[in-house]
């Protein structure tokens, strides 16, 4: 893991560093370099935990994000956990605090960075010991600020070049083994889909003209901070156990946990159509695997990816 306000080399510039020093070299006797096996670039991911209340709408960046995971937190609402790698905008947020959740969720990926505003002093002992880099505030203070748009604390916003953080290239979704192609056989058209948690609502309708399933919050249009109409190429509604953890939030509300390992059955949008799939995650370690009806891996369209964890 690397501290606050470490520069970060991408596994990328590793590798191409790798490569040129491999080739100015040569070999020892003077002749042709012994040729080297190219790694394919791997995502550097960052995480940041967003509000989603109505009172923090509309998001900053999360248009940029590769996956937007929606979580059920306390009194049945909704956060998100968005990842970001092949681009990272300048400011992200708003930002809250982190959940037992997030952890298992970011265990397939390779030390991410995870931004959130703090956590209860419960949980912190979780969040050290997993394989991440922590980042609230108080690790890099600089990084954050308050904005003037929305009360607190609703207001909390990542200056995500100032950790420093920068994009890779490589899609945060193919570094979990997910694969953007064609789509598989069948499928069957929908206009679009409903998802809830006990207070809140997500509704993805397709429009053909965008290719695009455009988000809706609770029966109302999901934009950008600019006003834009937020999108998913792709949707996965996951069917996962939704039990309580013995974290409980300042209200005393127990704080639930969406379990990621385990498997289930799962509703991909894509292209106009839905197809019902299977899910398995075997250990946190792993990556979830998504298989369609025919045992063949399911593939996704191009762009962004929501992945809504849908209590059974």
């Amino acid at each position: 893991m690397l501290p606050s306000g470490t520069n970060r080399l991408t596994v990328g510039a590793l590798v191409g560093l790798t490569l040129v020093i491999s080739a100015a070299c040569g070999s020892p006797g003077g002749g042709e370099a012994t040729p080297t096996t190219a790694v394919a670039p791997r995502a550097d991911v960052l995480a940041v935990k967003i509000d989603n209340v109505a009172a923090a709408r509309p998001p900053t960046g999360l248009e940029k994000a590769d996956i937007v995971y929606v979580e059920q937190v306390e009194a049945g609402l909704s956060r998100i956990l968005a990842a970001y790698s092949s681009e990272v905008p300048s400011v992200v947020g708003p930002v809250r605090s982190a959940r037992e959740t997030d952890l298992e969720l970011l265990r397939q990926f390779d030390e991410p960075t995870l931004a959130y505003s703090g956590a209860q002093s419960a949980l912190s002992p979780s969040i050290d010991a997993a394989p991440l880099d922590a980042l609230p505030p108080s690790k890099a203070p600089e990084a954050y600020f308050r904005g003037g748009d929305h009360a607190a604390p609703h207001n909390l916003y990542l200056r995500p070049g100032r950790i420093p953080h920068a994009s890779t290239g490589v899609n945060a979704a193919e570094d979990i083994g997910l694969r953007f192609a064609a789509p598989p056989p069948g499928g069957t058209p929908v206009v679009g889909r409903t998802a809830s948690y006990p207070s809140a609502l997500f509704t993805f309708t397709w429009a053909a003209d965008r290719g695009l399933w455009m988000v809706s919050m609770d029966r109302t249009p999901a934009r950008t901070a600019s006003g834009e109409r937020l999108g998913a190429a792709s949707v996965i509604l996951q069917d996962v156990d939704v039990q309580p953890s013995r974290f409980q939030d300042r209200g005393g509300n127990t704080s639930p946990f969406s379990a990621t390992v385990g498997s289930g059955s799962a509703t991909i949008l894509r292209d106009g159509k839905s197809y019902d799939v299977t899910w398995e995650r075997n250990t946190a370690e792993s990556e979830t695997k998504f298989t369609t009806k025919n045992g063949e891996p399911m593939t996704f369209a191009t762009g962004q990816l929501w992945i809504v964890l849908v209590p059974k």
